[in-house]
């Protein structure tokens, strides 16, 4: 069986058209599947809707969470509940095209457990957006130690065993594409063009993709810590060495030291650092305060055609 994880959240506008591609695609591949629909906490009538697809197909597992939990959370929700033998994960807004997954399956079954849905071009996005996505994945790769895709989101097809292992890691500020790549089974990918939102608005605006980002640095990299401490001891060092010139010049010679400008210029850079590395140092306190809660990821108010327990 094949499980396809469909998180939603305000997608009205989407649902019908993404149901007919989705199960057009799938009839076609002659494989038995399921589609678990997670609704993250819907404003509109997605809920009304996905009950209605589950009326009329009982392939449609319906996940409807008690508030916003967000994108990630919903991903996972849908890996705990899944039935499949090969899970795949795509978004609601038609922008990663549902044809791509029989490729995605043809590698699977060669004997690939992750299949990556890598990006070569994004079409209907900003040049600010595309710029900054190719800076976070550059910089993601460059500050931690798993080769995680660059270009690559959470499009992407996973064997059982590797859901079974992601189903262990319950922490809660997750970036799942890092936690895919982590798990270091075998890899391949495949390339697509990426279609603009097929309708409504993007569910990720710049706020919420600076959090994301900070996610994916923090949860898998401590090298900002650092480059803090690196970067603080070269600010004292560099400091304790002008303290000597000026020293110098107060005992050894007659030259007058100006001082106001010198003294503003310092307490800036260095009080600048300091809160910097404050702020850094804040992440991954904060980080460590929401793990201690052991709070569940998500709360769901009601399902449908789901079994009682998770596999």
């Amino acid at each position: 069986m094949v499980s396809i994880i469909i998180p939603v959240f305000n997608e009205e506008e989407v649902l019908n058209e993404l149901y007919k591609r989705i199960t057009t695609v799938m009839d076609s591949t002659k494989e038995d599947y399921e589609l678990v629909f997670i609704d993250d906490g819907s404003s509109d009538n997605t809920y009304s809707m996905l009950k209605e697809l589950h009326k009329k197909d009982r392939r449609c597992k319906i996940i409807h969470f008690s508030r916003n939990f967000g994108h990630q959370i919903a991903i996972t929700a849908g890996m705990d509940y899944c039935k499949g033998d090969a899970i795949v994960i795509i978004d609601a807004d038609l922008q990663d095209p549902p044809e791509l997954i029989p490729e995605m399956l043809e590698k699977w079954k060669q004997g690939a457990q992750i299949v990556h849905a890598k990006r070569k071009k994004r079409k209907g996005e900003s040049i600010f957006k595309k710029a900054t996505a190719a800076i976070f994945y550059r910089t993601l790769k460059a500050l931690t130690n798993v080769e995680i895709p660059v270009d690559v989101g959470d499009f992407r097809l996973m064997d059982k065993k590797v859901v079974q292992s992601l189903r262990s890691m319950r922490e809660r500020n997750r970036f799942v594409r890092g936690l895919v790549s982590w798990t270091g089974y075998k890899q391949a990918e495949v390339t697509y063009i990426r279609d603009p939102r097929f309708a409504g608005t993007t569910k990720y605006p710049l706020k919420k993709m600076i959090r994301f980002a900070l996610n994916g640095i923090t949860s898998f990299s401590d090298k900002p810590l650092k480059i803090a401490s690196l970067l603080g001891f070269l600010l004292s060092t560099a400091g304790f060495i002008y303290m000597l010139y000026v020293l110098y010049q107060k005992l050894f010679t007659t030259q007058v030291v100006q001082g106001w400008t010198t003294i503003v210029v310092l307490i800036l850079v260095f009080n600048g650092f300091t809160l910097l590395s404050l702020g850094i140092l804040g992440e991954y306190v904060g980080r460590i305060y929401e793990e201690i809660k052991q709070r569940p990821l998500y709360i769901i108010e009601e399902s449908l055609g789901l079994e009682d327990s998770k596999e």
